[in-house]
């Protein structure tokens, strides 16, 4: 019993007056994001909000991050746009649920620890791209449905309501943080709207929300190889695209509230979610950032918020339908505006002066790729790729020779520095096999042999000396490194007890 609560962290002290107003909140939120999402990837608003539900709902329950909100996302109508046109949405439910499937693998053979991997200027520049993104996503308010700028009254209603929502949002927590300010942003619009008359975009006016329960319903498509042939690469990218988009809002969320979230854990329960998500008729999806943020910023900790804010998305579809239809898109607009401005890492236009420029280059770089690709995957990986290859060209320039010769005649090089695939080139230049003396000592003491590439070059050069019928010594190598040297009894002296483990071989 011990375990079920500890679980479900139910002795997790809990702020019920909080944690439900702030799932009120993101729920409201969710609505316009979730239609928006589902239209973005050719299918019916409700696939969306069904996402929302269900991905919220499990993952609120099961996750590793309590306080972090799951939902129908961008990110993922992108990637399985293509799918719905030219297969339709049956394909889409079953490519989610192999999608989940991938996820919960991920998660049982714990490669959530992985997301450590990802360098902090990827992540501000992840960060900021996703703020960027979200800014430019409110701008089609301002537009009318040919896509042109709103003028007149029209534009400067919405101005006014934008404008209001915002100051709300900001001024309220310096008074009072006895309720969320966002939701009295919210409630103080509608009814400005709503008793004033004003003529104004509602939520209606995107799509009906008016639905029943999440059907279950199996995928209706043939169960071959062909099938999976055509599902497996999508579902492979949303999976992978879930899993980070989901994992760096942890990592997020973590700084925020000084917290540390369960990696692991949340890619297991992504799984799950986008399992069932599958199975009851959603489109999928993963972690939000700008609904995390919302509901952090509300003061809420618990698992409450994100249960509360998918059960009344779920019950706005089913009975609250005319009602959310009415509330004004202005003030969704405003709160996710300021949900933009949050998100944003405006400390990082202060490392400009002070990053090594190429920590520069791939926070840029990342914010590019995301804002413009509205890939966060590839954005994170062409980061994580750069931000790797800096740091090997940068240590491959470390390595370093100190050489002298000892009164018995023993040249002695003590090399210090990692020896690496990239440092092998400037560490093998460093020897003078031809006129060195008859014994030589390599010292590794302040050296570490990384992988397989040092492991070849030591080989190369022991061979070089044997060549010479020299002697040849190398000092502090460890056992695993000197049982793959060729020649290794005859010309490896060392003192055990100071020998380091490197384990770069899993096997001998």
């Amino acid at each position: 019993m011990q375990k079920i609560i500890n679980l479900f962290d139910f002795k997790q002290k809990v702020d019920y007056k909080t944690e439900i107003l702030s799932g009120i909140t993101v729920a409201l939120a969710l609505v316009p994001e979730a239609v928006a999402f589902a239209l973005i990837a050719g299918l019916s608003p409700l696939v969306g909000l069904y996402a929302a539900f269900m991905m919220g709902l499990v993952t609120s329950i099961l996750g590793g991050r309590p306080g972090m909100i799951s939902g129908a996302t961008g990110a993922i109508a992108v990637v399985i746009v293509v799918l719905a046109k030219t297969h339709g949405v049956e394909y889409v439910f079953a490519t989610v649920i192999l999608a989940g499937i991938i996820q919960m693998l991920a998660g049982f053979l714990k490669l959530g620890k992985l997301i450590r991997l990802v360098p902090h200027p990827v992540i501000f520049g992840f960060v900021n791209g996703l703020a960027i993104i979200i800014f430019m996503s409110q701008l089609d308010q301002f537009k009318d449905a040919s896509g042109n700028w709103l003028t007149g009254s029209n534009m400067y209603i919405l101005l006014a309501l934008v404008g209001l929502t915002m100051l709300i949002i900001w001024g309220l927590p310096k008074i009072t943080k006895a309720v969320p300010a966002s939701l009295t942003a919210i409630l103080v619009v509608f009814s400005l709207v709503y008793f004033l008359k004003l003529d104004t975009k509602t939520v209606g006016d995107i799509a009906s929300i008016k639905g029943g329960f999440p059907p279950f319903h199996i995928p209706q498509i043939p169960f071959n190889l062909e099938t999976l042939q055509i599902i497996f690469p999508y579902a492979a990218i949303v999976a992978g695209v879930g899993l980070i988009e989901s994992l760096l809002t942890l990592n997020i969320i973590d700084e925020i509230t000084e917290t540390r979230g369960h990696s692991n854990r949340e890619a297991v329960a992504q799984g799950t979610a986008n399992i069932l998500s599958g199975f009851f008729s959603g489109m999928g999806g993963c972690a939000m950032l700008g609904q995390s943020l919302i509901n952090v910023s509300n003061g809420a900790r618990a698992r409450l918020s994100g249960i509360v804010a998918s059960v009344m998305l779920l019950v706005f579809v089913m009975f609250g339908s005319g009602l959310i239809e009415k509330v004004p898109m202005a003030a969704l607009t405003g709160l996710m505006i300021m949900v933009a401005i949050g998100t944003f890492e405006w400390a990082s236009l202060r490392t400009f002066t002070k990053f090594p420029k190429s920590d520069i280059l791939v926070m840029v770089l990342v914010t590019l790729v995301t804002v413009f690709l509205h890939n966060l995957a590839l954005a994170v990986l062409i980061g994580v790729i750069i931000a790797a290859l800096v740091f090997a060209w940068d240590n491959a320039k470390r390595i370093r020779a100190r050489k002298f010769v000892d009164d018995n005649g023993v040249k002695h090089y003590e090399i210090y520095g990692p020896l690496f695939f990239g440092s092998t080139t400037a560490f093998t230049e460093k020897f003078d096999v031809l006129n060195d003396p008859e014994e030589v000592i390599i010292d590794f003491k302040e050296s570490r042999v990384v992988d397989m590439s040092a492991i070849e070059a030591l080989n190369k050069l022991t061979e070089r000396y044997h060549k010479q019928n020299k002697k040849i010594h190398l000092k502090h190598l460890s056992p695993d490194c000197r049982k793959l040297i060729k020649n290794a009894e005859s010309i490896i002296d060392v003192n055990v007890i100071e020998d380091p483990t490197y384990n770069v071989m899993l096997n001998d």
